[in-house]
């Protein structure tokens, strides 16, 4: 893949704190092959900079979760539309948030709050294989790659502890020394991740 990212329409949106300096960070992510890598979460976690909590929808579309993977501050809300023309019934039984929404069609009058980081698993009660996930983050710095393995975070100057998850990653975070300059070049990031699950465990 060319070092050089492309045009800023194919970048995932930014997340960054509204306070201070900051300084654009990119990463291209790959698997072993030289391949693009989507759905990678960088974030940098933060102790003094809190985040804004969000609201973003996951879609119920083909019998199927759509975003597999999703990321949100600390006290964001999360709706699930149903778009298929048959009823689900999304659950969780994660630490980080449990919840059902009994078989429905449509979308539930009210979005889900997410007021804990951790990771939440996603799953469907009528349909086993509906499989996604939610990781919450408590910091305002996060992102996820898109399609092309290309992430762009907006981060303050200076060294930071990046990182990376996603659910089929070998370790369950991966931990990079980064420093943040103006002058940074695209890090380029290799990544090898585990056959993706087809549902939900109990625990």
């Amino acid at each position: 893949m060319d070092s050089v990212l492309r045009a800023a329409a194919l970048l995932p949106a930014l997340f960054f704190a509204p306070v201070g300096s900051a300084a654009e960070f990119r990463l291209q992510v790959h698997d072993g092959h030289g391949q693009p890598v989507p759905d990678i979460v960088a974030y940098v976690p933060s102790a003094a900079a809190k985040p804004v909590g969000m609201q973003v929808d996951i879609d119920q579309i083909n019998k199927e979760f759509v975003p597999y993977v999703t990321v949100v501050p600390v006290g964001s809300r999360i709706r699930f539309p149903n778009k298929d023309n048959i009823r689900h019934h999304v659950y969780s039984f994660s630490d980080a948030k449990k919840f059902e929404l009994k078989l429905y069609s449509g979308v539930p009058a009210d979005p889900v709050l997410f007021d804990r980081a951790g990771v939440v698993a996603l799953g469907c009660n009528i349909h086993d294989w509906m499989l996604a996930y939610v990781l919450v983050v408590d910091t305002p710095w996060f992102g996820k790659s898109n399609d092309a393995g290309e992430l762009v975070l907006q981060l303050p100057p200076g060294p930071h502890q990046l990182q990376l998850w996603h659910p089929e990653l070998n370790a369950p975070t991966a931990t990079l020394a980064i420093t943040v300059t103006d002058a940074a070049a695209p890090l380029r990031v290799p990544v090898n991740l585990r056959p993706r699950a087809s549902a939900v465990s109990n625990d």
